[in-house]
């Protein structure tokens, strides 16, 4: 029996492949530090948790609102209000089960079979991969290396054609933590303003900032209509488990998201739903204060070691330049990466899994101890080659 060509298109999630190729190596009793998954090592606050647990003391098991209850969708629209400068009502909200469905189900409400999507590489892995699902052509635009993989308009509009439907954008970014300069989100309006695109801005690392400001495209004036502010709450408050996140756009577009989710998965989880509204009240900022500080012990033994890299001014990142090592033992950064695994049981993710060869991504979401005894073995093994 054939499968549908769409799904053949596509293949798994590179993280999450190189994570659990980290995870079988631990449990067979290999003593394994895993940078691979993009997850907060904290515990969701508390607070949270016994939010949950009212709601299910309570009865609230039952079905909701496609787009989530009524409560999760005001307090966005406040924080959006608050945090952004962006005016929604709880109607253009719609709750999804992660960020990820909230692009997917963007993605599926926009386009037809052969429309163009534009991505900027590196790019995060599941992006290539939802629109291909939606019978959609990925176009990959490279950031340069030297520019800390901050685009560049005259490269985005040179991948412009007649069929470009969108183009998603990431600040701040995985897997590079760069936060795109407020100049380049406003010339990038203006394109997509020029040439009628929309745009899909994954703003999901929004409040794991450390030396600059986020800034929503969304609230660029003419960009409202023609935005999707994509945003969830699994980095922000460790709820990497719960599944919730939520999409705001103009009332038509999230007619037809509703439309969609509400046949593909009904509603998110209620009683997660009640958590999340308690989120918005629980103060995160210790957790992003404990992130710089782990961000600048990761940048201080990069350097000593030797490395080149852009200094991530946000998420929980690192994007590291191996060109240097490859062509010998190593032929591309994949292979790089499961010689790190295997040799010295260190996992992180190849470049190639982001559309960018020669690199390879750590993530510092573990604890300072975990990123001391990794590094260690990082160092030793590139001291092999």
């Amino acid at each position: 029996m054939d499968l549908s060509h769409f799904v053949s298109s596509v293949t798994p999630s590179a993280t999450l492949e190189f994570n659990k190729k980290a995870l079988d190596l631990a449990k067979s009793g290999e003593n394994v530090v895993k940078f691979t998954a993009g997850e907060p090592d904290f515990p969701t606050p508390r607070p949270i948790v016994d939010a949950a647990i009212k709601a299910l003391n309570e009865g609230k098991t039952k079905y909701t609102n496609a787009s989530g209850i009524d409560e999760l969708r005001k307090a966005i629209t406040v924080k959006l209000q608050k945090d952004n400068s962006l005016s929604y009502s709880p109607e253009e909200i719609v709750v999804s089960n992660g960020g990820k469905q909230a692009i997917y189900n963007v993605l599926k409400a926009l386009l037809n079979v052969g429309d163009e999507v534009v991505i900027i590489s590196p790019a995060w892995v599941s992006y290539e991969a939802q629109i291909l699902l939606c019978g959609g052509v990925p176009v990959v635009v490279p950031a340069r290396a030297e520019k800390g993989f901050v685009p560049e308009i005259p490269e985005i509009e040179k991948a412009v054609t007649d069929r470009t439907r969108a183009i998603i954008i990431n600040s701040p970014n995985n897997p590079t933590g760069a936060i795109y300069p407020k100049e380049f989100l406003r010339d990038l309006g203006n394109l997509c303003v020029e040439r009628e695109l929309f745009v899909i801005s994954d703003e999901v690392y929004e409040k794991l900032v450390f030396d600059a400001p986020h800034f929503s495209i969304a609230s660029i004036e003419g960009m409202k209509e023609r935005a999707a502010v994509i945003n969830a709450f699994s980095k922000t408050y460790a709820m990497t488990g719960w599944r919730v996140g939520y999409s705001a756009t103009s009332m038509k577009v999230a007619r037809a998201i509703s439309k969609i989710q509400s046949h593909l998965s009904s509603n998110v989880n209620t009683m997660a739903q009640y958590a999340a509204v308690k989120a918005f009240e629980v103060d995160t900022s210790s957790m992003v204060e404990e992130f710089r500080k782990r961000r600048d012990y990761v940048v201080s033994r990069l350097s000593q070691i030797g490395l080149k890299f852009s200094k991530p001014a946000g998420a929980f990142y690192v994007f590291i330049d191996i060109r240097s090592f490859l062509g010998g033992r190593f032929k591309n950064s994949n292979d790089f990466a499961i010689g790190l695994l295997e040799e010295q049981k260190v996992g992180m993710v190849p470049g190639s899994a982001f559309s960018y060869e020669g690199f390879i991504r750590m993530s510092f979401s573990s604890s300072t101890e975990e990123l001391r005894e990794g590094l260690d073995r990082f160092d030793r093994f590139l001291k092999t080659l």
